[in-house]
């Protein structure tokens, strides 16, 4: 493949190096697990949105500009060389968006897209819950069919836990067993639920380190319309299994924010060179993160360049899944060493950042589908091997 950079695209990144330069936030934002931190977070959005840059895949007349994913790929370069805030609805944008330009009706993109693009439409994840982890096929929330004066609607019981944003989010999607006589993968349907809806009650769940990352959901006699279903009345897993592959895939994760996190290692290593060089192995660690982040830089131009001439991702998601969340691992753990053993009892912000994406990186092999199912998955659909 050419791995030139044509005029256009070269006048695309100029456009969005601009911008950014202009209007990136000369101080960091408070944690968006924070109420303050959220709403800083949701105004840049609006901004981003306001100018075109919230989502840039998607068509203009949804809130896009109309980019195709080379264009993606650099804008997230240019996003992550400038320490832009984090992007606090990735869900929406990132995994919510993807799937319904692929399953959702035009009145859903209509509804839906424009408004999670400026970010008044919030999005939390409903899938994991007590006794449906990894195993998503083991869901047992119900969305019993009801036809009544109000219309068709679903009728939601059960709960979800685990929901990333879902203290500060106002929808959620999630999958809810539709047919009660069905079991794993079967009679599943995929739902857009407003969080303010009556029978509603969510309770925050605290991380170690005193943030509210994620709630838990639970729902009493909900009512959902129909129309707020994506994709058939029992489709659902097919619909999620999409999400889940924008999620394991590109869009979750790009590769810049790992060359980012590379490139701030480098400097790390060369600021505390005397003391790490005590340790041979922590010189190859920094290379090694370094030579990862190019490596999934370079498989990612790969992959779109497959995708621009009209290939699918399937089950190679996987490979991706499992490649960035070791390395992101891998690069906090090498941090970490370098900052050396009392570093998380010092107060200073350059081992702050690198503690709390530490603390982070742990969950990588456990969050979009843990590493030990991915590897399931790679056996059995790349590789072709039998079952255990």
């Amino acid at each position: 493949m050419d791995l030139n950079y044509t005029p256009a695209q070269q006048a695309f990144r100029a456009e969005v190096r601009d911008w950014l330069s202009k209007n990136v936030p000369a101080e960091p934002f408070a944690s968006y697990d924070t109420r303050e931190g959220f709403n800083q977070h949701r105004q840049w959005e609006a901004k981003l949105a306001e100018a075109g840059w919230s989502s840039v895949t998607w068509p203009t007349e949804l809130g896009g500009r109309g980019s195709d994913l080379i264009e993606w790929l650099i804008f997230e370069e240019e996003y992550w060389a400038a320490d832009a805030p984090m992007r606090v609805n990735q869900n929406g944008i990132l995994l919510l968006g993807p799937t319904l330009m692929e399953f959702g009706t035009p009145e859903q993109k209509a509804r839906f897209l424009p408004a999670t693009a400026r970010c008044d439409a919030m999005w939390a994840q409903g899938w994991s819950e007590p006794n449906a982890g990894s195993d998503m096929a083991a869901i047992s929330s119900r969305a019993l069919r009801v036809s009544d004066g109000d219309g068709d609607h679903y009728v939601l019981n059960g709960q979800k836990t685990w929901s990333t944003r879902a203290i500060f989010a106002n929808w959620l999607f999630g999958l809810f067993r539709s047919d009660p006589a069905s079991s794993r993968h079967r009679g599943l349907s995929y739902l857009l639920v407003p969080l303010d809806a009556p029978g509603i009650t969510i309770r925050p769940i605290q991380a170690l380190n005193g943030k509210q990352a994620f709630a838990e959901v639970f729902f009493d006699d909900v009512r959902v319309p129909v129309e707020n279903r994506i994709g058939g009345e029992g489709q659902g897993w097919n619909v999620a299994m999409a999400t889940a592959g924008f999620e394991r895939g590109l869009l979750l994760r790009s590769p810049a924010r790992y060359q980012r996190t590379a490139q701030k290692l480098v400097q790390l290593y060369r600021q505390h060179q005397v003391e790490a060089d005590r340790d041979p192995s922590i010189r190859e660690s920094v290379l090694r993160a370094w030579m990862g982040a190019e490596a999934y830089t370079l498989a990612s131009y790969h992959v779109v360049g497959r995708l621009l001439k009209g290939a699918t991702i399937g089950a190679e998601a996987s490979t991706n899944k499992i490649f960035w969340s070791e390395l992101d691992l891998q690069m906090h753990e090498t941090a970490m060493r370098i900052l050396g053993p009392r570093a998380e009892l010092r107060d200073d912000p350059e081992v702050h950042d690198w503690l709390e994406g530490f603390l982070f990186a742990q969950a990588g092999s456990i969050y979009a589908g843990s590493n030990e199912i991915q590897r399931n998955i790679i056996a059995e659909r790349l590789l072709g091997l039998p079952k255990s």
